[in-house]
């Protein structure tokens, strides 16, 4: 009998600690299995891994991190893994993910076939998918799904902010290397709209099998062309080593421009500015834009040695603003998030003045950056120079152009 008083208070203190629980997890909120669970998929040992790989993977850490691991007093954790650039190795994974290890969102995704793979997994599983190391168009024109995000960049930015001004500056008849798959093939079909709209010409191209190692006869025909830019359509690896053997084959040297399509500060770094020095290409981002860039970039940098690419910053600001919409929803079920960050403005370190549209494409700033030659960088990773800040309406395909389904027109 004397042993009630005591279970009493037991009793009241275990309701008192499952109160304050359930405050510290946020009243009303709707968390799906008690834990917030993000997948990040990439590129870890192959060409495009420098540009996203283990960095992706930090940056999201990174915005964990900054929300305190936890979003409405719930954990937030993650998971990674390979998708090897094969779109039924990506496509395997994210099922896996999903009925097995209960992900809510699958990120990063830096190829498009496999971001195209992975994106229509997710809208059958009602679950969210957001692209940020993927370009190809098409995935928030005529394959986008309610349930997806293109968060960075896409082949038409990057191919309107990089090419009319070169050819304004003179250079009006263009040569084609193109990586053979869907993200190359966007990347020089859009250029071709962009060069023809500004008053140049596309004399030609050569599609080379993706991933590739030795270009020396794409540049022997981009030579013989006489064309006064040769456009290199890849990324990562290939596009150094085609910059590289370029330099090699005398292309500068002869009088062509190389302009490269898709360009980052770890390809700027490895090509060195004695051979990248004075190019000029579309970015979404620069860590030493502003202070908030710089802020993010010390934090990148005390963990990798190095400053972020536009993809890696890209993928920090998805992970953060998806915490952020989570927040304010209350709830990590996929059409509350989708539906709070298309009202939500996009301000952080990564994204200037960015929205999300209702084809899913996040709109921001865009720049046109040209490499600086040896003597003008003054520390290191002193790489650009903004010539232009491009507005994200004036720099991304409008939406009456959109052939995206979720498009009222």
């Amino acid at each position: 009998m004397k042993r009630f008083p005591y279970a009493k208070v037991g009793l009241a203190a275990a309701l008192a600690a499952i109160s304050l629980q359930a405050g510290a997890q946020g009243a009303g909120a709707r968390i799906s299995d008690g834990v917030v669970k993000i997948g990040v998929l990439t590129d870890v040992n192959g060409p495009f891994m420098d540009n996203v790989g283990r960095g992706s993977i930090v940056a999201t850490e990174i915005a964990i991190e900054e929300f305190g691991g936890k979003v409405l007093g719930y954990p937030v954790q993650m998971v990674s893994a390979d998708h090897q650039n094969k779109a039924d190795v990506g496509s395997a994974r994210v099922r896996e993910w999903f009925d097995r290890d209960k992900v809510d969102v699958v990120t990063e995704l830096g190829n498009s076939a496999v971001a195209l793979a992975a994106m229509k997994i997710a809208e059958t599983k009602h679950r969210m998918s957001i692209v940020t190391g993927a370009g190809a168009v098409r995935i928030s024109s005529e394959d986008c799904t309610p349930t997806n995000l293109q968060w960075v960049y896409d082949t038409y930015a990057l191919a309107k902010v990089g090419t009319q001004s070169i050819v304004r500056k003179g250079a009006k008849n263009w040569y084609y290397l193109t990586a053979d798959y869907a993200f190359g093939h966007s990347l020089e079909n859009d250029g071709k709209q962009f060069i023809e709209a500004a008053g140049g010409k596309v004399l030609g191209s050569s599609r080379y099998p993706f991933p590739g190692s030795d270009f020396s006869s794409y540049i022997l025909k981009a030579q013989a062309s006489k064309a006064n830019a040769v456009a290199i359509a890849t990324a990562g690896l290939d596009l150094q080593n085609a910059i590289k053997q370029g330099r090699e084959f005398g292309l500068v040297e002869g009088g062509q421009q190389a302009v490269a399509m898709l360009m980052s500060i770890v390809d700027v770094n490895s090509i060195g500015l004695k051979d990248a020095g004075g190019m000029m290409f579309a970015e979404s981002f620069y860590w030493d834009l502003d202070e908030a860039s710089r802020k993010f970039a010390r934090k990148f940098f005390e963990k990798t040695k190095r400053m972020p690419t536009a993809l890696q910053a890209g993928q920090y600001s998805a992970t953060l603003n998806y915490l952020r919409a989570i927040e304010k929803a209350k709830s990590d079920d996929v059409s509350d998030v989708m539906k709070q960050l298309k009202t939500m403005p996009i301000q952080d370190a990564f994204a200037k003045n960015g929205k999300v549209r209702e084809d899913g494409k996040m709109v921001h700033d865009m720049y046109l950056v040209q490499v600086k030659k040896p003597q003008e960088s003054k520390a290191p990773w002193d790489y650009y120079t903004v010539l232009e800040t491009v507005p994200g309406d004036k720099a991304f395909q409008p939406l009456s152009e959109s052939k995206c389904p979720l498009v009222r027109k």
